[in-house]
């Protein structure tokens, strides 16, 4: 048995290839849609891709299930769980085969054995590995986003993100009884998870790539109840907002994404076509990093410095997806990999894009503001301080009469802040006060500035308020 790791750190998502040395065959598990590094691996082992398979229609990117199976025709294994509004749209194709608990199929020597696993979705399934040339008994599981390390899937996308509403109770019940399952299973098996540290699918995710369900048992502490309210009660506390885009990517991969092939390149488009583009109301963001913007950029842009791996999260949260895109890259040569990325979340309309050159000499500039001179203007009427973190960072830690709105929340939001005062944004980092301040002044608010100093610094300077 071999097994390959991948990990997507912009969006803290993992997928593996498992292949048999004797017969050549290989299954991926949870690919994403960018299949080339399975492609890869595959050839550099000497393997043919002839399965691929998922744990759950995901909602955080856009699954490479189809992508891989087009490309390699490899059968696709999908999960028969759940009900009817979570089954596979194109689950009746010819190379798909519905799964359901109980059932197992052979990678040459490899046995996989589904096991239904719902609870962060209704037709989450895991997969329980044994290498049959070595073992008679199973080595590991394939958990997807129902176990990570230190932490269980959350249940309440279904509703905070696809809007159906009295899902999370329910998918935290579901969640308990999984847990209860694996408290049933072996302490030796090895468990792989579908994300790590950063992932919006959970609340405490560990940073390691992998676990032991021995280890979980002792120090996760999602096995440490055995009552199911109290449980319930632990498992809804504290999640983090779930992106707006989840809820697109959970219509796509039902559907069946569009194959990359399918999709347009975007054209080269001069400056003068993006200022009309602009002026009509389209959305264009500019890549380029922190400074460059800040510096000069075109009236209208929102900035999104592609510099920092966390970029696409807020791509997710402020893309219209119903709207072409247009797009400033940094260099011609970041274009190929900024497309890629924001494919992976489904953004597939880029309609045309510039390059950073074409931006020199533009005099709109983003104004820049220190916390030592903010603590200088305070005392003064008037200053509206907008703090753009997430609601666990600003329950913690906040500026004394910050005004709160999370950065993913804010354009629908902008009819709380004035007009007619100025406006301080901040973050933790500067990163999020950027890009909202980007955002503010695309909408209108000429009078916003941007703080670029971190917490370490404002919460020095400035009067500040913790806990709630």
């Amino acid at each position: 048995m071999l097994l390959r790791y991948f990990y997507d750190e912009s969006l803290a998502q993992a997928s593996y290839l498992v292949g048999c040395a004797k017969t050549g065959e290989a299954l991926v598990i949870d690919p994403a849609r960018d299949v080339e590094p399975y492609l890869a691996a595959a050839k550099r082992a000497g393997l043919r891709i002839t399965q691929v398979t998922e744990t759950h229609i995901h909602a955080d990117f856009v699954s490479g299930l189809r992508e891989l199976a087009a490309r390699t025709g490899a059968t696709m294994y999908v999960s028969d769980m759940g009900d009817a509004a979570w089954k596979y749209a194109f689950a009746d194709e010819p190379n798909v085969i519905p799964v359901r608990d109980g059932d197992r199929w052979m990678v040459g020597n490899i046995r996989v054995e589904v096991m239904h696993t719902p609870g962060h979705t209704p037709e989450h399934i895991a997969f329980m590995i044994t290498d049959t040339a070595a073992a008679d008994e199973p080595i590991g599981v394939f958990t997807g986003d129902f176990l990570f390390v230190g932490d269980v899937g959350r249940p309440d996308l279904l509703e905070a993100a696809a809007g159906m509403a009295g899902t999370k109770e329910p998918g935290a019940r579901q969640q308990f009884r999984s847990v209860q399952r694996f408290k049933a299973l072996p302490d030796y098996l090895q468990i792989w998870p579908g994300h790590g540290a950063g992932s919006a699918c959970g609340k405490a995710l560990g940073a390691i790539p992998s676990t032991t369900l021995g280890y979980e048992k002792r120090f996760n502490p999602a096995f440490r109840f055995t009552d199911e309210d109290a449980f319930v009660r632990w498992l809804l506390d504290g999640q983090p907002e779930p992106p707006k885009y989840f809820a697109q990517m959970k219509r796509v991969n039902k559907a069946g994404p569009a194959l990359l092939s399918e999709l347009r390149r975007p054209r080269h488009l001069s400056l003068l076509r993006i200022d009309k583009l602009l002026s009509a109301g389209a959305q264009v963001f500019d890549f380029r990093d922190q400074q460059a913007f800040a510096n000069a950029h075109l009236p209208g842009t929102i900035s999104l410095p592609a510099s920092s791996p966390a970029f696409l999260n807020y791509v997710g949260w402020l893309v219209k997806y119903d709207e072409p895109v247009y797009v400033i890259v940094p260099t011609i040569s970041r274009l190929g990999p900024i497309l890629k990325a924001l494919r992976a979340i489904g953004v597939d309309d880029v309609a045309g894009y510039a390059t950073a050159e074409q931006v020199v000499g533009i005099t709109e500039s983003l104004p820049v503001i220190t916390a030592q001179q903010l603590a200088e203007r305070l005392p003064r009427n008037g200053l509206v301080v907008l703090d753009v973190r997430n609601k666990a960072e600003y329950d913690a830690l906040h500026i004394q009469g910050a005004k709160h709105i999370p950065l993913g929340y804010l354009p629908d939001r902008l009819g709380e802040l004035p007009r007619d005062r100025d406006v301080v944004v901040h973050c933790a980092t500067g990163y999020r006060s950027h890009i909202a301040a980007s955002l503010l002044r695309r909408a209108g608010f000429d009078n916003v500035v941007s703080m670029a100093d971190g917490a370490e610094t404002w919460s020095r300077l400035l009067p500040i308020e913790r806990g709630r």
